[in-house]
């Protein structure tokens, strides 16, 4: 059984993003896969960063074309964010980045929904043709690296950037 669904971010759950993204700045929370979440001044304008950003051809250089997907419970709650970056061609990405980044709302955290966005994600990188995707974590980050081995995700090496120690791992799909 599903605890979440997977869902693409649309104006019917502006409020619900809204109130994720002020959870999250209270919580001093980083944004891991919510693509300018954090910085995007109203719901309607990251819903048109991450429109712009979906397509090869809208795109910005030095950016990644990704697929954004909202966490929903079955009471209509968004509880985390997960994205998919269609590749990792861009140094920031190939390095520390990888294919996928996620989130989940403070107050829903240690209730299994990262394990299951991540499962979730997994299929849909599938269905895109992928055969691997890097995911990374803080070293520190001990619930996120549970939640990528959990997912089939196999330690390949820590590395330094900027000072913070970062685990990367690869799934194999």
């Amino acid at each position: 059984m599903h605890i979440i669904k997977l869902v693409e971010p649309t104006i019917e759950y502006k409020h619900e993003i809204e109130a994720f993204r002020e959870e999250m700045l209270e919580d001093g929370s980083n944004f891991a896969g919510c693509t300018g979440l954090k910085i995007c001044k109203n719901c309607e304008s990251w819903l048109d960063e991450l429109a712009m950003l979906a397509d090869a051809k809208t795109c910005p250089n030095g950016f990644a074309p990704s697929s954004s997907f909202l966490a929903v419970r079955a009471d209509g709650r968004v509880v985390g964010i997960i994205e998919l970056r269609h590749h990792i061609k861009t140094s920031v990405l190939k390095t520390w980045g990888g294919h996928i980044g996620f989130s989940v709302r403070p107050s829903e955290r240690r209730r299994g929904y990262a394990k299951e966005m991540l499962r979730e994600l997994l299929s849909v990188s599938r269905e895109r043709g992928m055969i691997s995707v890097l995911v990374t974590c803080d070293s520190e980050n001990i619930a996120s690296a549970r939640t990528i081995t959990a997912n089939g995700g196999v330690f390949e090496k820590e590395i330094t950037v900027d000072g913070k120690q970062i685990k990367r791992y690869w799934i194999t799909l």
